[in-house]
């Protein structure tokens, strides 16, 4: 699998760094504007702005081509949103590795689920000893990352509008 699937487990990989990347930019974008709904606005607007260009130079819509899409298909913008504001609050409170660590145990434990059961246009593919020992593992790493050692926290306090204390 690694060796015909290279091409697409770098994409994937680069696809990760730069959410991580993303998660960073927008954070900041959030101290600039003091707040994480605007920055949050503004990370949407763009990459809309983005995917319309591409759209209207790829993949033209096509009469009809959004009808057949059941209900669900539509609400990938909002989860969306939910994700970004979620991220731009959560980054300067909880700092980079500990975001994306609890992110990829969120994404891991729902992937195991969303693929037992076949949901969402996922294949069914039945939870198996060594998935659930990879997720074990994956828990084991996020616990790791979480895990105090001694030294202050690099991450500021975060209030749910989005401002945080100076540093000094």
């Amino acid at each position: 699998m690694l060796r015909s699937n290279l091409g697409a487990i770098l994409l994937t990989l680069l696809a990760g760094a730069l959410i991580t990347v993303q998660t960073g930019v927008n954070a900041r974008l959030r101290q600039t504007l003091s707040s994480p709904f605007q920055a949050g606005f503004i990370s949407f607007l763009v990459g809309t702005l983005a995917l319309l260009a591409i759209v209207a130079v790829f993949a033209p819509f096509s009469r009809g081509s959004l009808g057949g899409a059941p209900w669900w298909a539509f609400t990938g913008g909002l989860l969306g949103a939910f994700y970004i504001c979620l991220a731009i609050l959560m980054a300067p409170r909880l700092g980079a590795v500990a975001l994306v660590a609890l992110v990829i145990a969120g994404q891991v434990t729902t992937a195991v689920v969303l693929d037992h059961f076949g949901l969402v246009g996922f294949a069914k593919s039945p939870v198996s000893a060594v998935r659930l020992a990879g997720l074990v593992l994956v828990v084991c790493g996020v616990l790791l990352v979480l895990r105090k050692e001694g030294s202050p926290s690099r991450a500021v306090p975060v209030s749910p509008t989005g401002s945080s204390p100076t540093r000094r």
